[in-house]
């Protein structure tokens, strides 16, 4: 996992050539986050649409969720991810793109949802980042967001006991180390709403995040313990976890038949397939590459 920067391009973590998939989930002792995660993506989550996206979607690990959606698009900066992806669930539905969020090349308002889970902690300019998401929404269009609470219930204990110097109450991120970032839930609905985006609702999520009782008591009983406490426990906000669904506020018609791409850089909807498996833009003759099945429009061709 690295640091991706450039220029003034805000920093992001690539995680090109990790093995994240094998390294963090499988074998890992992570099936009760995996379960809770996914009970409160069922609640958030509308249950069909024509087009979703799963921003920093990695290895596909919530594809199955999105089975109503004409058209699942796979979001991810890591090729590396993207194929693990490609080869688990193939090419039926899904298109795998290889892009910053930053510069995200899609033509605006042409998703129904969005979803980005385990991502957030990872940008360093959260506004911008919601800024790109707003921008690729239709009207009314959904944004089910998860981000790291800073104000979950260890931070506070150890904060009040003087064990933790940084205060779970200040309401900026909080950095612990690189591109690994906590926030207070009052930020990230300042933020939301100042991009426009309105707050329907909210869970609080892995309220059993501890090891020794995930050791104890089995995965799935657990993961359906919390999923009892997510929606009664929010108006907290005490778990490391949290989960909401935002409506994008802007009015006006969907248009989901137009062209899904356009060039990062200039933003124009003018990318043409040619030659072979590439997309030249005829606005600023930018070319990405597609080869392999995988839409890379993170750096454009030479």
């Amino acid at each position: 996992m690295v640091d991706r920067s450039a220029g003034d391009r805000p920093r992001f973590c690539d995680y090109e050539g990790s093995d994240y998939r094998t390294a963090f989930w499988e074998g890992q002792r992570r099936e009760y986050e995996d379960i809770a995660e996914r009970i409160a993506l069922h609640k958030l989550l509308p249950v069909d649409g024509q087009r979703i996206v799963d921003i920093g979607g990695g290895f596909g690990r919530l594809i199955d969720l999105y089975d109503g959606y004409r058209e699942v698009v796979l979001m991810d900066y890591s090729t590396t991810q993207l194929k693990d992806a490609q080869q688990r669930y193939g090419q039926d539905r899904i298109t795998y793109v290889a892009a910053n969020l930053y510069e995200a090349p899609f033509t605006p308002n042409t998703f129904d949802t969005a979803v980005m889970v385990r991502v957030l902690h990872h940008l360093s300019d959260v506004p911008k980042a919601l800024q790109a998401i707003h921008r690729l929404l239709r009207p009314g269009g959904a944004l089910v967001l998860e981000y790291a609470n800073k104000r979950h219930l260890k931070a506070l204990v150890r904060y009040l006991l003087g064990r933790q110097k940084h205060s779970p109450f200040d309401t900026q991120p909080w950095e612990f180390v690189e591109l690994n970032f906590n926030y207070h839930p009052a930020y990230i609905q300042q933020r939301l709403e100042a991009t426009g985006f309105s707050i329907e609702r909210q869970l609080s999520v892995s309220h059993f995040r501890i090891a020794p009782l995930k050791r104890l008591v089995p995965a799935r009983l657990l993961a359906a313990l919390d999923g009892l406490l997510q929606q009664p426990t929010a108006r907290f906000s005490l778990t490391p976890s949290m989960f909401l669904l935002a409506r994008k506020t802007q009015q006006g018609a969907p248009d989901l038949a137009q062209q899904l791409f356009r060039c990062p850089r200039c933003g124009q909807n003018s990318l043409a397939p040619c030659p072979v498996d590439t997309l030249t833009c005829l606005a600023c003759g930018l070319r990405w590459t597609t080869a392999g099945g995988i839409y890379d429009f993170r750096e454009p061709l030479a």
